[in-house]
């Protein structure tokens, strides 16, 4: 199940979803098993719910479904709107964009991050970030809280 803005627009839920999967199948064994919403510090709806054990992202977690992030990078815009002391803040002396993609896949309960890109050089930089230690819970609540606090 992919979807933009239909858990914030509460079109749905995760046990919805997974009643309606059960009701087309017929019993509890259905194939309704990866949920993908956007995850970043642009769209931060998901990631502030899952570091609270709320949410979509939580709810599909504790069902044993996978959980992809997409937009992390909210279609390459948080490159221009994410300061280097944003970057400094999540992981020291990384850079923008592979900051702003560790926080996204540092949500709990998000297992991968989907990512294009045209220029090999990006690629290999945003795998060389997934094999970092995730980013603490902490880090990204204050992370989230700056962002919030009005300029």
């Amino acid at each position: 199940m992919a979807t933009w803005s239909g858990f914030t627009e509460d079109a749905f839920t995760v046990p919805l979803l997974d009643r309606l999967a059960r009701e087309a199948a017929g019993s509890s064994e259905h194939h309704l098993r990866l949920l993908q919403l956007p995850v970043s510090l642009v769209v931060d709806t998901h990631l502030r719910e899952a570091l609270h054990g709320a949410g979509p992202i939580t709810h599909a977690a504790d069902r044993g479904w996978e959980v992809h992030a997409s937009a992390p990078l909210h279609g390459g815009e948080l490159l221009t709107l994410a300061t280097p002391e944003i970057a400094a803040l999540i992981q020291e002396g990384a850079g923008v964009a592979a900051a702003c993609l560790a926080a996204a896949a540092s949500c709990p309960g998000v297992e991968k991050v989907l990512l294009s890109t045209s220029r090999t050089a990006h690629w290999e930089a945003a795998l060389a970030m997934t094999r970092e230690p995730a980013i603490p819970p902490a880090t990204l609540r204050t992370v989230l809280d700056v962002l919030a606090t009005p300029v």
